[in-house]
C-alpha cells in the first residue's frame, strides 16, 4: 500500500511526500530494491534533474551525517544504510553517502542495492578501475553477470596491462561459465537472474538468500532446497557455492569445506576467489572452536593461544600456496604481506609489500604498511620518506590518510624530530581530535611549552 502511494505521489511530483513513504517501507525491509530504486528517482527528481547518473557527484563528505554512518557501519549496517539515505534525501549526488550506501549494502549482502550507487558513482569516475571491478562484482552477484562481463572487457581493452582488471574480467568470465547451464537467457546481454524466475516464490527465495543474516529457519529451507536441486543439477556449481555459504553461516565448517572440495575438483576449480572463500571458512572454524572453549577452565590462555597460533600457521601457509598458484597476483602478494606482518616476519613482508606497491589499488596501503616495516626495523629516515610519498598519492583526507600523517609523525618523534612530528599531529587534531592519542600528544607537547 505504501508503495503504491509512493508512486502516485512520485507522478504527481510530490516528491518529498514519496520520499517519505518510500522510507518507510525501508526502514522495515531493507532489501527491497525496486522500491530503494524508486526511492533513488523520487531523490533524483526532487533535486532537480532527472540525469541523476550524468550529473556531477558532490564531494561534500563533512557532512555529521557520514561520520556518524561510518561508525554504525560495523555495529549495525542497517542503520548505516538508513543515515545514508537521509543524506541522499537532500542531496542525491552526495558520493560519501553513495560510497556508505555501498559499504552498508555490501555489508548485509544486497548486491543489487550497492550495485544501484556503484553505478553512480562508477558513471562519474569512468577510469577508476577499482570502482569498476566493485560495479561489476556486484552486477555479478545480482545474477547479471554478461552485463558485468562486458564492463571489465570494455575496460581491459583501454588499459591491457593492468593485471587485477585482467585477474577480475577472468573470474567473471569464470562464474558466467559455472551458472551458463540453465540460465541462456543471461547471454543476450539483456537478461538477469529475475527475468528467469519460474514465479514470485522463488523470486522471494533470491531475495532471501541475499541477506546477511539469515534466520535458522530461513538458512535451512534453503539448504534443503538446494540439497534437493543439487540431485537433478550435481554440475551446478553455483549451487555448491551457495551451499558452502550456507553451511558456513550455520557453523557446519566440514560439510562447507566438503562442497568446496567438490567446486575445486572441478574444470572451474582454478581460482583465487574460490581459494580465499575456502580459506576464510577455515579461519572462521578456528575462531568458532575458540569461542567454544570456558573462559573459566584453568587452561583457558593455553588453548586460546594455541588455536591462535594454529589459526595464523594455516593462514600464512594457505596464502603461500596461493602465492605459488598464482604468482602474478599483486592482491594475494598483498595478503601474505599483511599475514609476514602480523606474524613478525618483518624482512618476508617487506619483500611482498615492494612488489603488491605495482597494484594500483592497494599501491598506499602496501606503503603504509612498508614504512612501519622499516620503522620497526629501525630505519625511520627510509620510513619517513614511505610515508611522504604514499601522504602525496593520496588526495582525500580520510581514514587511511589520518593513519599515514600519525605513523609519519611517530617515525619522527624517533628520530627526535618533535616540532616535524608535532606538525603531523596538529594536522589530524585539527580535523578529528579523537583519533588515536592525538589529543594527548597535543596537551603533552603545549604543556612542555607552558
Amino acid at each position: 500500500m505504501l508503495y503504491t502511494k509512493g508512486n502516485d505521489a512520485l507522478q504527481r511530483e510530490n516528491f518529498d511526500y514519496a520520499i517519505d513513504l518510500f522510507g518507510q517501507v525501508l526502514a522495515k525491509e531493507p532489501a527491497l530494491y525496486e522500491i530503494r530504486k524508486a526511492l533513488r528517482k523520487a531523490q533524483a527528481r526532487k533535486s532537480g534533474g532527472g540525469g541523476f547518473f550524468k550529473k556531477m557527484l558532490s564531494t561534500a563528505g563533512s557532512s555529521p551525517l557520514v561520520a556518524k554512518g561510518k561508525l554504525a557501519l560495523s555495529k549495525d549496517p542497517a542503520e548505516a544504510l538508513h543515515i545514508a539515505e537521509q543524506i541522499l534525501n537532500s542531496d542525491p549526488s552526495n558520493a560519501a553517502a553513495h560510497r556508505l550506501v555501498v559499504e552498508a549494502a555490501t555489508a548485509l549482502e544486497m548486491p543489487r542495492t550497492a550495485a544501484l550507487s556503484l553505478e553512480i558513482l562508477a558513471g562519474n569516475s569512468p577510469k577508476d578501475r577499482e570502482l569498476a571491478i566493485k560495479f561489476a562484482n556486484a552486477l555479478a552477484d545480482s545474477g547479471e553477470i554478461v552485463r558485468a562481463e562486458k564492463i571489465l572487457a570494455d575496460l581491459y581493452r583501454a588499459f591491457p596491462t593492468d593485471q587485477d582488471l585482467g585477474q577480475a574480467l577472468k573470474n567473471i568470465s569464470a562464474r558466467k561459465t559455472m551458472v551458463k547451464g540453465g540460465y541462456e537467457a543471461l547471454a543476450d546481454g539483456t537478461g538477469s537472474y529475475r527475468d528467469i524466475l519460474k514465479d514470485k516464490e522463488e523470486a522471494v527465495a533470491l531475495e532471501q538468500q541475499q541477506r546477511q543474516v539469515k534466520t535458522e529457519d530461513t538458512a535451512e529451507r534453503l539448504i534443503q532446497e538446494y540439497e534437493a536441486r543439487l540431485k537433478t543439477e550435481p554440475k551446478n556449481l553455483k549451487l555448491l557455492r551457495d551451499l558452502a555459504d550456507l553451511y558456513t553461516q550455520k557453523k557446519q565448517f566440514d560439510r562447507a569445506l566438503a562442497y568446496y572440495e567438490q567446486i575445486k575438483s572441478s574444470e572451474a576449480g582454478a581460482d583465487a576467489g574460490l581459494d580465499r572463500a575456502r580459506a576464510d571458512t577455515v579461519s572462521r572454524q578456528f575462531d568458532h572452536q575458540i569461542s567454544q572453549l570456558d573462559a573459566a577452565a584453568p587452561d583457558y590462555a593455553e588453548r586460546t593461544a594455541k588455536l591462535e597460533a594454529d589459526k595464523q600457521a594455516f593462514q600464512l601457509a594457505e596464502c603461500q600456496k596461493r602465492v605459488e598458484r598464482f604468482p602474478t597476483d599483486l592482491q594475494i602478494r598483498f595478503e601474505l604481506g599483511q599475514l609476514y606482518f602480523q606474524a613478525g616476519k618483518i624482512g618476508e613482508a617487506i619483500q611482498e609489500f615492494q612488489r603488491a606497491q605495482a597494484n594500483p589499488h592497494r599501491k598506499i596501503k602496501a606503503m603504509n604498511y612498508l614504512g612501519q616495516c622499516y620503522a620497526r626495523r629501525g630505519m625511520n629516515e627510509l620510513a619517513t620518506r614511505t610515508f611522504e610519498g604514499a601522504i602525496k598519492e593520496k588526495l582525500i583526507f580520510d581514514d587511511e590518510k589520518k593513519e599515514l600523517v600519525y605513523n609519519l609523525g611517530c617515525a619522527l618523534e624517533k628520530m627526535g624530530k618533535r616540532e616535524e612530528a608535532k606538525q603531523q599531529f596538529e594536522t589530524i587534531y585539527g580535523t578529528d581530535s579523537t583519533y588515536r592519542d592525538v589529543a594527548k600528544k597535543m596537551d603533552e607537547y603545549y604543556g612542555q611549552q607552558g
